[in-house]
């Protein structure tokens, strides 16, 4: 493992997107956002995706310096077109528009179609609770399908995750922030690059058997077919995951995933972005007390023998940070071949300090 400062990691990919022809405001942007998520623990959704963001430059699958776009602007709705431009960039465009919307009339749902990776989707629910403003987020993943439904034995969609923000009054927001696959596909990448296997229960092989190769879901295995990760809950995660493709595919126009693989290596996410503002709801007092009473009692509960407290949704990440922000990120020796090479192949030599 390779050990960096956050802003020497910063740095380095910056150069490496300025290579594949962002500007300088937007690679420091969307390497700032990577490492946010490497410092709140998230490696899946941090500088490992890099070389394929690279990858989907070069395809013509990402364009750079692409901004968010309005298509619909009226009252409290607003419909958004990423143009296919970082997600980190424009997913922040979009709630940017949403939050002042809130501010002005209460609420605002927002449609994002369109959008390259968005990344990190608690990064928006914290925009919006730094506001004082709740906010539900639905996304849809239009890439190589990696997560089989309910009963199902081979992959049929993304891995379509589901973010709610909500501020507590004088404290940390809760923040829950989740894939609706037991795992988020990233994670199976790293485990990969690290050569580990994963515990039960997460995914099938190409066959629709059980395995703990995390292979399956990153690599071609027999015939160019690959394994799937299973839903978290059984059908209740896969319910919810079909919400998502909904809501984050079909309602905002930018298309819901119904297509075998084709190899390519962008990712285009859907988001419905729903944000509140409690106090134009006319309920933002028992709103702040009633939160901080509910999150009181249940901090009140003995904690169970293998745990050392109760915790709620946001605690882990800010735990991440404060000791990756002391101790430096770790990356492991292929994912850092792999930026390299990723740099290489826009002209950009990245080294180690």
């Amino acid at each position: 493992m390779k050990r960096f400062a956050a802003q020497t990691l910063r740095e380095r990919c910056a150069a490496v997107l300025r290579g594949a022809g962002s500007s300088e405001e937007e690679a420091a942007s969307v390497a700032r956002n990577l490492v946010f998520a490497n410092l709140s623990g998230h490696d899946s959704h941090g500088v490992g995706m890099v070389p394929r963001y690279v990858d989907a430059v070069l395809e013509g699958g990402l364009q750079p310096n692409a901004r968010a776009a309005v298509v619909l602007d009226v009252h409290s709705l607003m419909t958004l077109d990423g143009q296919r431009g970082y997600g980190q960039v424009v997913g922040e465009d979009a709630m940017r528009l949403a939050i002042a919307r809130a501010r002005e009339t209460g609420s605002c749902i927002c449609a994002l179609a369109n959008a390259h990776h968005l990344g990190r989707i608690g990064h928006f629910a914290e925009m919006a609770v730094a506001e004082g403003l709740v906010s539900l987020h639905f996304v849809n993943v239009l890439s190589r399908p990696i997560v089989a439904p309910w009963g199902g034995a081979d992959a049929r969609y993304g891995t379509n995750p589901c973010c709610i923000g909500i501020p507590l009054r004088g404290r940390e927001p809760f923040v829950l922030d989740f894939a609706t696959s037991r795992v988020a596909q990233g994670k199976m990448r790293v485990a990969y690059n690290e050569g580990r296997r994963v515990q039960e229960g997460l995914l099938i092989d190409e066959q629709g058997r059980p395995t703990t190769d995390p292979g399956v879901a990153v690599v071609p295995q027999a015939g160019g077919l690959f394994g799937a990760l299973l839903p978290f809950g059984e059908h209740k995660g896969y319910g919810l995951a079909v919400a998502c493709e909904l809501l984050g595919g079909a309602l905002t126009g930018g298309g819901t995933l119904h297509r075998p693989a084709d190899g390519r290596s962008s990712v285009v996410n859907g988001m419905l972005t729903v944000v509140i503002d409690p106090e134009r709801l006319g309920t933002g007092s028992a709103f702040e007390q009633e939160a901080l009473a509910f999150v009181d009692w249940l901090r009140q509960s003995p904690h169970a023998p293998d745990s050392d407290k109760v915790r709620i949704a946001g605690e882990p990440e800010r735990t991440a940070r404060a000791q990756r922000e002391r101790e430096g990120i770790e990356v492991d020796e292929t994912t850092w071949s792999q930026i390299v090479a990723a740099g290489g192949k826009v002209g950009v030599g990245v080294t180690h300090p």
